[in-house]
């Protein structure tokens, strides 16, 4: 479990990253429709990961593009947390797969839910 300190420095940083994706995701990934699920910060601070979800594109070649320009989306970060962090962590990316897990589920269980409508209907 994360600390108090962990989760409002995640707070923090999620929110000034997701205003840089407002601002210049479209330079960074294109057409693709990027949002931040979740922000997680190591214990030293020292790291912070992000999670994305990707649609409309190529999760890695987006996620690829995330690695390119990473020490570009750095100092962007800096420049925003630069009265309120006194280290810019490093950035590290990683690819959301639950809203996929849950609509995978989803239609799990509507077939199921179809193939028991057809035995009762039997």
């Amino acid at each position: 479990m994360d600390s108090r300190r962990q989760q409002k420095v995640a707070s923090v940083i999620k929110e000034e990253f997701t205003d840089i994706l407002l601002r210049s995701g479209r330079d960074i990934y294109g057409k693709a429709f990027v949002t931040i699920t979740n922000v997680k910060v190591t214990p030293d601070l020292s790291t912070a990961r992000f999670y994305l979800s990707i649609y409309n594109s190529d999760k890695e070649e987006v996620l690829q593009k995330f690695e390119a320009r990473k020490n570009d989306l750095k100092r962007m970060l800096g420049e925003k947390l630069r009265f309120s962090l006194r280290h810019i962590p490093e950035l590290e990316f990683f690819v959301d797969e639950t809203l996929d897990d849950v609509f995978r589920m989803e239609k799990i269980f509507k077939e199921i839910k179809d193939k028991d409508n057809e035995i009762k209907g039997e």
